[in-house]
């Protein structure tokens, strides 16, 4: 991700009809336990390099931040493209996930989550000002605000 910022108002536009936004993270339950912590904390970025390369895999793009509860914002092209990546046994998740499952899960240690939307791009409205690229401007395509969409009634077509 670029941090070169833009000066002025940009919008994102996304060359396709859907985008599935998917928010995963973890929580430190039991923040002393840095084993189990540093573990599940571990295996995120091996499959972001994954994913970097192998854009047929279907992510766009994604973001994260890092704390007690971590989270990792991406785009991808379609649900059928996270699940393939969830369960595709040559990808780095489906082992981990299996893992976890079978030795952290009901310890309380670590939580983890996930939630995933399918949102119509006509649905969409997104405005970064004095920005990076970012979100799903940086995911799809960064443009500036030009006429017909100053505002977020008009950046969403109403």
């Amino acid at each position: 991700m670029s941090q070169q910022v833009f000066p002025g108002r940009f919008t994102a536009a996304p060359e396709r009809t859907d985008i599935t936004v998917f928010l995963i993270g973890m929580r430190a339950n039991r923040w002393w336990q840095l084993g189990r912590v540093g573990w599940t904390a571990s295996k995120m970025a091996p499959m972001l390099r994954h994913l970097a390369q192998h854009p047929e895999a279907g992510m766009l793009g994604a973001q994260s931040w890092f704390g007690r509860t971590t989270l990792l914002l991406s785009y991808w092209e379609s649900p059928e493209h996270l699940q393939r990546f969830a369960a595709d046994r040559d990808a780095p998740h489906l082992q981990p996930w299996r893992d976890f499952m079978r030795t952290l899960q009901g310890t309380g240690s670590v939580g983890v989550w996930h939630e995933t939307y399918q949102v119509p791009v006509r649905d969409l409205e997104a405005v970064y000002v004095d920005m990076p690229a970012f979100g799903l401007a940086a995911a799809t395509r960064h443009v500036p605000v030009g006429p017909g969409k100053k505002t977020a009634k008009q950046r969403l077509g109403r």
